[in-house]
């Protein structure tokens, strides 16, 4: 083999090795100021009640050298406001109890991590033990085949809110409505879940990266009008 194959072999082997190490992919959304939402729904907007029960936030963490773990979080409840076949508003919120790990791993290691997650190193749920995502804006996207609409709004945990605008695809029928959105990526650290980051100086060898994938699932139905006499 000569001197040039050999150079290109190697080239290659670190861009695998490297890819396998980055973050989870997905859109990045970068964290902004908490921006004012709209909380009450027009006179003309339908309320809609999220199916807790139909309805989470899927996780993807992970670290440089390639291993990663899934989960997902529950919601406790939800509303969405509804006009001219679209979304104008709304919140849902967050169990953080519920995080939960999907790996494939013994019930002991399971257990072990999903406690982990819920202490002070990460979202350290009994101070904190809900969050949530409050809608400001909505607009329709084009051109794009994961996503109708580009949905901006206050993403709360551990009492820190920023706003991040996501992706999502909106799907009317007469029962209700779907609204999933494709992997975003968030950095952690701006809602102060700082273990292991390198932001503090983790060694090498320790760290789990600052991004994290999410991808949001909402099932809801309008609310039924009250009888009247």
């Amino acid at each position: 083999m000569n001197t040039t194959m050999k150079f290109l072999l190697t080239l290659c082997s670190v861009v695998v090795l490297a890819a396998c190490g980055n973050a989870p992919a997905g859109e990045k959304v970068e964290a902004e100021d908490a921006v004012e939402t709209t909380t009450e729904a027009s006179s003309t907007a339908i309320s809609y009640n999220v199916d807790t029960e139909a309805s989470q936030v899927n996780w993807i963490g992970s670290k440089p050298t390639g291993d990663q773990h899934t989960g997902l979080i529950k919601l406790n409840n939800g509303e969405l406001f509804v006009e001219n076949g679209t979304i104008t508003g709304g919140t849902f919120e967050l169990n953080m109890n519920s995080i939960a790990v999907l790996d494939e791993m013994g019930d002991k290691m399971k257990a072990k991590l999903e406690g982990h997650l819920k202490t002070g190193d990460f979202f350290e749920v009994e101070k904190f033990p809900t969050g949530k995502f409050e809608i400001a804006t909505v607009a329709v996207l084009e051109g794009n085949e994961e996503a109708t609409h580009s949905i901006t709004g206050n993403l709360t945990m551990k009492d820190i809110t920023k706003s991040v605008t996501i992706p999502v695809k909106v799907e009317m029928s007469e029962s209700g409505l779907m609204a999933t959105s494709p992997s975003f990526v968030i950095n952690r650290t701006e809602w102060d879940v700082m273990y292991n980051s390198g932001v503090i100086g983790t060694v090498k060898d320790k760290l789990i990266n600052d991004d994290v994938a999410l991808q949001l699932s909402l099932s809801a139905s309008p609310q039924q009008a009250e009888a009247t006499n």
